[in-house]
Order: structure tokens, then C-alpha cells, then sequence
């Protein structure tokens, strides 16, 4: 990675047309302006003046209690970047457009690191403080409920990614030699723009994105008209009009070898490696297309518009299902690997969990779609399977981790995959394959861009399949012990 000092500052912005967004690293306090204070957060008489509520400072998941914020849902994210990769700087402003949920008369965005220069509140100058990663905003009167609000956030700095997480390790904004990785599971969206950084709020996005002259910047969504270039600097604009968690956008940045077509059932297909990958292009974009078909006829019609995959230069040791783009960092994916991201546009992508604790959700559903590839293409069977994960030795760990309950400090545990997919497998062997396949459907049907909990699905299969599942829910999903029978 060149080495270099980030000096830009950027803007975040909840408005209706893009400003300009910059990013700084910074980790001091924001920058007083003559129309906008940075310090101390507002005292209490200054929220009784408003005669409002204040916003909490998490969204309610008590195993994240700080992730996300209360008292508002955002619509959509319009985000104006600038990056320099030598000068690992980013810059812009940020646009959200947003619904009050109460009387609203201060609110947070989360936000790690940068230095914030301004922010305003439906045009007009708002005051704001720091604490944590926490930007706290006082406008300059209380919004009233169910009404729409739009805030702009100016801040800058170099963008630091989560490091040493006991769950992903390294997360979030990451700088390459030719520009950045962006995967931010489970929270770390924060470490470039502010926003409401968990999986409870979805909106649409919006991205217009510069750098310098030679390189690519990808995101989600499709792209908006063509790359233009001037000054040595090209802006690139894309938009994902479907609803999204913000952990999975991305603005992912390089020198990137592209394919472009569409799968043989007609969607749009996009593969991107970094030119160390160059070999392993057209085997990402081939099986990204069969697969994503494959899938349609299995969960029900692809989400979205797009489908694809990136591979870029950053070892991060994990595959992330970025909607639409999904992201392998640092390897060439195989079949199983890929069968697992692109499954999760359904599982995790087009249905979100509310709260971390139902990650099997994602994962398990993800890890069984993987054996299903398999028995697919005429390799092992899911069964087969199943059994060779069962022979585990009942003191294992995987039996001692219940996956229905995802633990906050161990989030990504093999038991929320393998053991979350042999829930479904135990599943399936109960209530036979044509409940178990018309169960998938009907599920990704119900509940399309919205939100799922574990007590949903087990409600919905015991509906289609007209049989009584407590006992196998209870046992492969929260006992902490290896089951004995399915």
C-alpha cells in the first residue's frame, strides 16, 4: 500500500440532491463553523426547549446496544466521495433522507473517526457533537412525528477499519495499494459514512464516487450512465433502488479487470478481479451466472437487477455477500463459495434479520445452500453430508454452540453455519422435499426486502408442512448438546 497522509475532508449529507461529501481519518472533534458548534453535546434545557424526545443512541438490539440509532428510519443514503488512494484520503458529502418515528428533538448518526465541518437539518444549521462513534445532532427545532427530514453531514479524514474484531478480525473501509476493500459486516459501515449502521433500517442508496483517472469504483446497484472523466479524476455513479442493510454496501475501488453480460435466464451479470486474479475471471462470471439462475428456480425469482462478484487484492480471509456484488477478498472462489454469497441475496440481502441473534438465518440457510449446489452437480448429497458433520464427536464444539442464538462476541461461529445448515437438512428429512422446497419459496415470498425472525420461519414451516417442529427447533437450534435424532 503507498504510504501517504489523508487530508480530505468529507461531508455527510441527509438531503434530497447531492453537496459534496468528503471523509477525514481524523479522530478529534469536529471543526466549529460560524453556523455550526462542534463540542459538548447539547444540554438537557436545549432538548426541553424543543419540547421533543431525543433519539436513542442504539436501535434496540441489546446484543449491539450502540449499533444503529432510535426515533428515526432513513429512505435513502446519497453519497457524494472522493477517495485519493496514496493520500489514503477520502472525501464528499453524504446524503440521507429520512422519517421521524417520535417527536424528534435530537438524534445520532454513527460515525467512526473523520472530522466533522457542518451539519444541517432540512437546510438549515444544526449543532452537533462527538462522543464515540457516536455523532449526536441537535436541530434547530424538533421535527414532528412521521415526518420526512433531510440532514447534511461535512466531514473528512482517513478512513480506519475495524481491527482485531473478535468476530470478522479486519472490517469496513480498507485501503489497497490501487484503492480500498470495503466489506463491513456486521457494523462497520460507520467507518465511512454516518448513517443508521445496523440491519434494522434498510434504504436505498445512491453513489456518486470520484477518483483518480484509472480507476475503478464499484458499488451496488447498477451503474448510472457512463464513467466521466476530467482533470484527471473519474466519477462513476451508481444506484441500488432496492432496499439494503448497510453493512452490505460497499464502494470497493482499484484497477479491476470487468466482465460484462448476462446470465442465460437474462440478468445482468457483472464479474471484477483485481489483475493478479486476471486467470480467474471468466470462471466468476460463468458460475455467478449459473448459479444465480440455479438458485431462481430453488428460492424463488432472483431480488435484484444485477448479480456478479469482485475479487479483489485485499487477503481478508472471507467472502462478503455485498448485495449484488458480492466481495472475495484475497482468493479465487470455488464453486461452494460462490454458491454461499450469491444464496445469501436471498437469505441475509433481500430477507434481513432484525437483530443479530437470528444470524443462522443468514448463515445456516447460506452453508445449506452450499450442499444443495453439491447435490446439484451430481457430488456429495446434502444428506451425505449431513451425516459426515453429524459423526462430529458429541463433546465438540459445534454441539456446545446453540446456533439459534448468536453469540455478540462470536457472531461468525462455525455453528451458526454448519450446524444452522443441519438444522434445515433435519428439517427437511421431517417434513419431505415438496414442503421443504415450496417452505423456501413461500418464505422468500412473504417476506421479500423485508425482515425475518427465527420464531417466523419456524411459525411458516410448521404452516406449510402441517407438522408439530417445536422439538426439532428446540434441539438443533438451542440446546447445547448434540442432537440425538431428526
Amino acid at each position: 500500500m503507498a504510504s501517504g497522509r489523508l487530508a480530505v475532508a468529507a461531508t455527510a449529507v441527509l438531503i434530497g440532491t447531492f453537496g459534496t461529501l468528503g471523509c477525514s481519518a481524523s479522530s478529534g472533534e469536529s471543526a466549529a463553523t460560524s453556523a455550526v458548534t462542534d463540542g459538548a453535546l447539547p444540554d438537557a434545557g436545549t432538548a426541553q426547549l424543543h419540547k421533543g424526545r431525543i433519539g436513542a443512541a442504539g436501535i434496540g438490539d441489546p446484543d449491539f446496544p450502540t449499533d444503529g440509532n432510535g426515533g428515526y428510519d432513513v429512505d435513502r443514503y446519497r453519497l457524494k466521495l472522493a477517495y485519493d488512494p496514496p493520500a489514503k484520503h477520502l472525501s464528499g458529502m453524504a446524503g440521507i433522507e429520512a422519517r421521524t418515528t417520535q417527536d424528534l428533538s435530537r438524534f445520532n448518526l454513527d460515525l467512526s473517526g473523520f472530522k466533522v465541518a457542518g451539519v444541517t437539518v432540512n437546510g438549515a444549521a444544526a449543532r452537533f457533537a462527538r462522543t464515540g462513534d457516536e455523532l449526536v445532532v441537535t436541530p434547530a427545532k424538533t421535527i414532528p412525528n412521521k415526518t420526512a427530514f433531510t440532514v447534511e453531514v461535512t466531514y473528512s479524514g482517513e478512513p480506519k477499519p475495524v481491527r482485531d474484531s473478535s468476530n470478522l478480525g479486519t472490517y469496513g473501509f480498507i485501503p489497497t495499494s490501487d484503492g480500498a476493500f470495503v466489506a463491513c459486516e456486521p457494523n462497520g459501515a460507520k467507518t465511512w459514512f454516518p448513517g443508521n449502521d445496523h440491519p434494522a433500517d434498510k434504504a436505498r442508496y445512491d453513489f456518486e464516487i470520484t477518483v483518480p483517472e484509472g480507476v475503478t469504483a464499484l458499488a451496488n446497484g447498477e451503474l448510472v450512465g457512463d464513467p466521466v472523466t476530467a482533470g484527471g479524476k473519474t466519477t462513476f455513479t451508481w444506484r441500488e433502488t432496492h432496499p439494503m442493510v448497510s453493512y452490505l454496501a460497499t464502494m470497493t475501488l482499484g484497477r479491476f479487470e470487468i466482465r460484462e453480460g448476462k446470465t442465460a435466464a437474462g440478468i445482468k451479470n457483472v464479474a471484477a478481479v483485481d489483475p493478479r486474479y486476471s486467470g480467474s475471471l471468466d470462471n466468476l462470471y460463468t458460475l455467478s451466472g449459473k448459479i444465480t439462475d440455479y438458485w431462481s428456480t430453488v428460492f424463488g425469482p432472483y431480488p435484484f437487477s444485477s448479480t456478479g462478484g469482485v475479487i479483489d487484492n485485499f487477503s481478508a480471509g472471507y467472502a462478503l455477500e455485498n448485495q449484488t456484488k458480492p466481495m472475495y477478498g484475497g482468493f479465487n472462489p470455488g464453486d461452494d463459495v460462490i454458491a454461499h454469497e450469491l444464496a445469501h441475496q436471498w437469505f441475509g440481502d433481500s430477507l434481513s434479520i432484525r437483530r443479530w441473534k437470528d444470524l443462522w438465518l443468514n448463515e445456516g440457510f447460506a452453508t445449506y445452500a452450499e450442499w444443495l449446489w453439491s447435490e446439484h452437480k451430481g457430488n456429495a448429497g446434502a444428506d451425505r453430508i449431513f451425516r459426515t458433520h453429524y459423526a462430529t464427536p458429541a463433546d465438540a464444539a459445534i454441539w456446545k454452540y446453540a446456533p439459534g442464538r448468536a453469540k455478540p462476541d462470536d457472531l461468525f461461529n462455525g455453528s451458526v453455519y454448519t450446524r444452522g445448515g443441519m438444522t434445515l437438512h433435519a428439517l427437511r428429512q421431517r417434513i419431505g422435499d415438496p414442503a421443504f422446497f415450496t417452505l423456501l419459496k413461500t418464505w422468500n415470498a412473504q417476506h421479500k426486502y423485508g425482515y425475518v425472525t427465527t420464531e417466523e420461519f419456524t411459525a411458516l414451516a410448521e404452516k406449510v408442512s402441517g407438522k408439530q417442529l417445536d422439538s426439532l427447533f428446540d434441539a438443533w437450534l438451542f440446546a447445547p448438546q448434540k442432537p440425538t435424532s431428526w
